[in-house]
């Protein structure tokens, strides 16, 4: 293992510091069986899981308010891609850039990962940067810890999110502790990536939101993407921070396509993107949930509301500018999330704004989450556990009134 570390170690001297299975093939049928969407919400290939059957999601369901004089997304410049082609584009991107970008994981080198968001990496840059571990998650993520102390900037790959609890101790007492512990001789430039939340019927272990888990980790940052833009910008960001970063990527998104642009680009790592305009209320919400969201914001303006949807992107910390703003024009604050009810991020995000923004408030914070229960594996009950658009915008009338 030494000798493997110092072989990547030497191709990145010179830089200045600036599945074959889990007992089975997980994700197997993954890129097969998730809808393409694009932009304008129409599905284009696979087969649509029985929980969505009458749920397709609808990325633009509500327009911008600038959106009558924009022109088509074929006309844009840039180029199409699906949300796991944008997360790869990104890493591709940066290992091109700095030799000492690796990547680690489960079946990340020649199979390409579960979803397909390495593949072609180990071909272009080799096996030892496009390194090939074993089923185990704390070995491997404490080796990308060490990795990261002598100098390279390791991306761990978790095949599913859930698997990343195996390590919750080199998370947590390394990546986000070195650098405070060491009394700041170390930086942790660590990226922990993977698939997660609700919605293939994949059961209740691999269907976890575990943005809970990782919030009350000191020193390390969180962000959820939602489009193939931000995902490559988010990507790209985070593995050029010096900070510990989770990157929380959805399983029902990667398949989402949208233009992106040809030139480099990258997204701060915190700051929310303000989805839709608005004026009667401000809706926060994140990754898969922002397309109920939308969903629900067109029955909204057929009912005469001008909801203001958020993204809040960055998880921690969040970017209370953008969300105190919003607060201070609308005065109502609808909260919705896929992570659980207790502990989730629904409930620090209604802490922050009770603490700032308080007197800007004409009504109590309502925060639409998860129930507390393990994910069913059946659809129609899976679906009955997460939030959907109906209840969307029944919140927020009675959220009005």
């Amino acid at each position: 293992m030494e000798a493997m570390l110092q072989g990547i170690g030497a191709a990145s001297a010179s830089v200045s510091p600036c599945p074959v299975d889990r007992y089975y093939r997980f994700g197997v049928a993954s890129l097969q069986s998730l809808p393409v969407i694009r932009p304008e919400g129409r599905t284009i290939a696979g087969s649509i899981l029985r929980s969505c059957r009458a749920r397709q999601f609808i990325t633009k369901a509500v327009a911008a308010k600038a959106d009558s004089n924009a022109t088509s997304a074929a006309s844009k410049p840039g180029h199409e891609v699906l949300l796991f082609e944008a997360l790869q584009e990104g890493l591709d991107e940066e290992m091109a850039r700095d030799p000492r970008v690796c990547v680690i994981g489960e079946d990340v080198g020649h199979y390409g990962g579960s979803y397909k968001v390495t593949k072609d990496l180990a071909k272009k840059y080799g096996d030892l940067r496009v390194l090939d571990t074993p089923i185990a998650e704390n070995s491997f993520t404490g080796m990308a810890v060490g990795a990261a102390m002598t100098g390279l900037r390791p991306v761990i790959e978790g095949m599913n999110m859930g698997f990343l609890l195996l390590a919750f101790n080199q998370i947590s007492d390394n990546c986000g502790m070195l650098h405070y512990t060491s009394g700041g001789q170390f930086t942790i430039p660590t990226v922990i990536r993977g698939p997660g939340g609700v919605g293939r019927q994949l059961g209740a272990e691999h269907s976890q939101r575990l943005e809970s888990y990782f919030q009350s980790i000191p020193g390390i940052q969180m962000v959820a993407c939602s489009t193939p833009y931000n995902a490559k910008g988010l990507m790209k960001a985070a593995i050029r921070s010096e900070n510990p970063v989770v990157l929380f990527e959805h399983v029902l998104l990667y398949n989402l396509k949208e233009r992106i642009p040809d030139e480099e680009y990258v997204v701060s790592l915190e700051e929310a993107e303000m989805v839709r305009p608005g004026e009667h209320v401000t809706i926060l919400t994140y990754s898969r949930m922002r397309y109920h969201v939308m969903q629900a914001a067109k029955t909204l303006v057929n009912k005469g509301y001008d909801p203001e949807v958020i993204d809040i992107r960055s998880l921690k910390p969040f970017d209370l500018y953008t969300i105190g703003n919003s607060v201070k024009k609308t005065h109502r604050v609808l909260i919705v999330e896929e992570c659980m009810r207790t502990g989730g991020i629904g409930a620090s995000l209604t802490a922050a704004i009770n603490e700032n923004f308080n007197d800007y408030l004409d009504a109590p914070i309502v925060c639409l989450s998860s129930q507390d229960v393990p994910t069913p594996y059946a659809g129609t009950l899976e679906e009955w556990t997460v939030v959907q658009p109906v209840q969307i915008v029944a919140a927020v009338e009675k959220l009005s009134q």
